[in-house]
């Protein structure tokens, strides 16, 4: 491909070596990309500053053989405020980590892109904790994930008052179906986890929600994650620590 130049916002940035910082970043036109930054960590290298999570960017970026890299790199937006709130900044991670372990590299999906900035644009002035639950899962259905709520994911019998959730069979599962172990959830948590999922982000509107629903909610979100990537993000563990 030689030198190219993309939009793309930044997921993950950690030293490389003493003076450069390897960076996975998601792309409008080609998906995830892992490149170098050579030279990145020196005060006086136009790359120094730039590159930092969360970030959206132009770039330039030169093919290579195991890595790509990055010549130039121009912030669009530095979502300064995502990094500078520890809160802000564990429901960002969660997201980052979501979309590097879901999307392979160069896989084309511009509507990640447009959720992540939705996401982190709506950060700077709403609760971050509903705007990730609400980004996780509609990532997850963009990935082709999407958990199944107001049907019984084992009969089909639409689903009324407090309910059942198995991740290995799809999501809700109605009393009728349910076994020993299934985690159980309540008629506000369903019409809550729903709501979620239909977000509109040009028109969120405002959310009245308990503690309770919004823990149960994360419960579920977090075990339909697990089941679906065979193992735990690590953020998960991180916003539990900070929040």
């Amino acid at each position: 491909m030689g030198q190219y130049k993309t939009e793309a916002i930044l997921l993950v940035v950690r030293d490389w070596d003493d003076s450069s910082r390897v960076v996975t970043l998601f792309s409008r036109e080609f998906g995830k990309i892992t490149a170098i930054g050579y030279g990145a960590r020196r005060p006086r290298n136009q790359l120094a500053g730039t590159l930092q999570p969360f970030v959206q960017t132009e770039l330039v970026l030169l093919s290579g053989k195991s890595y790509d890299s990055i010549k130039q790199c121009e912030i669009i937006e530095s979502f300064r405020g995502i990094r500078e709130d520890l809160s802000k900044m564990a429901y960002a991670n969660f997201l980052a980590e979501l979309v590097v372990e879901l999307w392979p590299e160069r896989v084309a999906e511009a509507a990640v892109y447009d959720m992540l900035l939705a996401a982190f644009t709506m950060m700077k002035t709403r609760n971050p904790r509903i705007t990730s639950l609400a980004s996780a899962l509609q990532l997850l259905n963009l990935a082709g994930f999407s958990p199944e709520i107001t049907k019984c994911s084992a009969c089909g019998d639409v689903i009324s008052g407090p309910a059942f959730f198995c991740a290995a069979i799809g999501g809700a599962i109605c009393p009728n179906c349910s076994k020993p172990g299934f985690s159980d959830f309540s008629e506000e948590t369903g019409v809550f986890f729903k709501r979620l999922m239909e977000l509109d982000w040009q028109e969120p509107g405002s959310f009245t929600v308990t503690g309770a629903i919004l823990l149960e909610t994360e419960r579920l979100l977090a075990d339909f994650i697990t089941y679906c990537l065979d193992k735990q993000l690590k953020s998960i563990a991180f916003i539990a620590a900070v929040t």
